[in-house]
Order: C-alpha cells, then structure tokens, then sequence
C-alpha cells in the first residue's frame, strides 16, 4: 500500500555530511541526499588547440598552442540517462521532494531541456510522477493536433525519452519562468494535491535554487579533494544557461580559499542576470557580507550567437570539427558555445597586458555538463553529407 511505497522512497535517503571547509553556511545545507550521480568524474588531457585556436600565423613559433593546457572533467559521464550536471542537482532536489512527503515532481524548460529529461527520469526511478513544462511555437491555429506535436514536440532527443518513459509533458508557448511558467506549474501544483491528497514537489528551471547549489558545492568538494584542482590548474570553465552549476563552483572556490578563477560561458541572457542569481545564493547561504558574486566569478558574454538552443552553421561545423578530432561530443546548445567562448577568449588573452589577461594561468580545466541528447535533435544531420561511408567493393578493388 501507500504506507509501503513511502517507506521504500525513504529508505533512499542518505544523511548528508557538510564538507569541513563549508562551516559557514552548514545552518542552511540540507540534511540528507538521494545517490543518482556516478562520481567521481574523471579528468584528462583535451587536445583541442591545435587545430581551433584562432592565432597569428605570423608569429614565430605559434606560442598559444604551446602556452595553454586543456584538460576536461566529464561531468557528461554522471550517467547514462541521467547523464549530465543536473544529476548532482538532482540528489538534493528530489531528497527534499521525498522527505516533504511529495509524490510528483512539476518542473520547465525549453523543449530539448536536458534539466527536464534528467529531471523525469529520476522521478521515475524513485517513483515519483514527473510533469514537465517545455516550451514550444504555439499552433497556428490553436489547434493541437498531431500533426502540431509531431512537428514542435518530434520524438527525437530529449523528447524522444519523455515519450518513452510516459513524462506528463505540457506545452506552452516561449515565455518567462517567474512570469510565465512559474504559476503554471503553482497551479498544477494545487490540482495534483487537491486530486491526490500530496503536495506535488516544484523545481525551478535548471534545478538552480539553494538546494540545487549543493550539487555543484558538492561537485566542487570533488574537484578539490579527489581531482586535486587547486594543486593542478589555474583557471576552471563550464557553461552557464540558469546559473546554479557556475555558482555551486564559484562558491565552492570562495569557500575554499580562491586559489582558482572560475568562468562561466552565457548561452543565454546576459552577465548582469547570472550575476545577480550568484548573488542570490549567495545572499540565502548568508555569505553577501563577506563577498560578492563579480568578486568571485566571471562571466564571460557574447556568445550567445543566434540565442538560446540556436545554433549558427559556424558554430555546428565546430561542434562536427572537434568530434573529429579530438572525439568529445559536444551539445549544441550549452557545451559548444561555451568552448567557442572559451577558444575565443584564450586566443584574445595573448594580446592583452597582464592586468586585462582573463585567465589567471595557462592550466585550464574545462567541466563538461553534457547534453549529450540534445545531439540527436537532427540538427547536425545536414553537416554530416561528408562523412567517409561507401558501399565495399572487392570487385572494384582487384581491377
């Protein structure tokens, strides 16, 4: 019965122990966690400069290739399906959604949401019902028909998991989380209780909320105590699109004394926006005192291209180059547009002074958030007309 179930979803729950270095805000961490995430993720050598960086060919020796060393940490391998960033999220999320008596889980995003994908389906696997905001192009007509949700809502990527796994998916036309889709999701709140009897559990958009950040302070625990990375790089890079991975890292650094400088990519919005969620986080971690989010993160703006989840042919044809390459997948929504930045940005930092120089050393470390399903959204597929398939021939071959 109910009472059995309960007890199964409570025994999920671990207790949670706040890392040492984080004394400050232990009167605000969460109490226990559920384990979804594969950890720890590995790191190694990336050898993505010699054919990206753009550099001047004129000049003796070419020393970016020789000047920066890119290693990447794979937090895309944090699982299968539930690959990704959002998983470590997620085990503080839905802990508190188990320990709030919740048996649904209401969250948003757009339609290829990596967030929502990870989000239902760790619902499932601890038997809670997921129901998911996407956004998507309003019909014409307002009619929904098939033909509309076969064409906006294609069973391909992310989408293509929702559909297998039963996600309760509800479109809306683009709009604003606290505008738009937050009292939505409020309002299919209270029907679900009014109906069940349990409070449905809501998730802001990315996870990113102070129960969410103790998924990337957690992740930064791990970069500091298994990966070493005070000792082994100066400068660490992610991709920002909701601002809770980029804060969890900041102030896990801060925290740990800022030996060193973390980036964050936008892929939407501006600076001004990611840095006034920092500084939120940091405000309910009781912490805006002693520090400020500028003082501890910088976000780097202007490559966003088209927008959010649009992509330019040039930005594809680099998404295609460097699985050629190097044979890391990159999504194209937030990971590509963060190496562009990045790649950009290493090759402006050689002709700026010491003062203007963006990256505090030449070790940079790069944490992949994954994304690895909005791949197959069939984007890429007109890029790939070139790949080097034939039919075999022995007959051609013994002429």
């Amino acid at each position: 019965g109910d009472c059995e179930e309960s007890m199964d979803q409570q025994e999920v729950l671990e207790e949670y122990e706040v890392f040492e270095i984080y004394s400050k805000i232990k009167w605000c961490a969460p109490t226990h966690k559920v384990r979804l995430c594969m950890s720890p993720t590995p790191i190694h050598d990336w050898n993505l400069l010699k054919q990206f960086i753009p550099y001047d060919s004129s000049s003796s020796g070419n020393p970016l290739q020789i000047k920066y060393e890119i290693s990447i940490k794979r937090d895309d391998m944090t699982g299968s399906v539930l690959s990704g960033n959002k998983v470590r999220k997620l085990e503080f999320l839905l802990a508190d959604a188990i320990q709030r008596g919740c048996k649904s889980v209401i969250s948003c995003g757009g339609i290829q949401s990596n967030h929502a994908r990870t989000t239902a389906l760790a619902a499932i696997q601890l038997g809670l019902e997921p129901h998911m905001f996407l956004r998507a192009k309003p019909p014409d007509n307002n009619e929904a028909n098939e033909n509309y949700l076969n064409d906006v809502a294609p069973a391909v990527g992310n989408v293509y998991l929702h559909r297998l796994v039963g996600t309760h998916v509800h479109l809306v036309p683009p709009q604003k989380y606290l505008t738009g889709l937050l009292p939505k999701m409020k309002q299919l709140g209270d029907e679900i209780e009014m109906k069940s009897g349990a409070p449905a559990y809501l998730i802001p958009i990315g996870g990113s909320n102070s129960v969410g950040l103790f998924g990337y302070l957690e992740g930064w625990r791990e970069l500091y105590e298994v990966d070493k990375v005070t000792e082994k790089f100066d400068d660490v890079v992610v991709a920002v699109g909701s601002g809770g991975t980029a804060s969890g890292l900041a102030i896990g650094n801060y925290l740990s004394g800022q030996k060193v400088k973390v980036h964050a990519v936008a892929v939407c919005d501006n600076d001004e926006y990611f840095y006034d969620h920092c500084d939120e986080m940091l405000s309910e971690l009781g912490l805006s005192e002693t520090t400020k989010a500028r003082d501890i993160l910088d976000v780097i703006d202007g490559y966003q291209g088209n927008g959010y989840a649009k992509s330019t042919t040039e930005e594809l044809e680099l998404l295609r180059n460097i699985a050629r390459t190097t044979g890391i997948l990159l999504d194209p929504v937030y990971t590509l547009k963060a190496v562009r930045g990045l790649l950009h940005e290493l090759a402006q930092n050689e002709t700026q002074g010491e003062p203007t120089r963006r990256f505090q050393g030449n070790r940079i470390l790069f944490v992949h958030t994954g994304g690895i399903f909005g791949l197959f959204d069939m984007r890429m597929t007109p890029l790939l007309h070139d790949a080097p398939i034939s039919v075999w021939s022995s007959t051609s071959r013994e002429e």
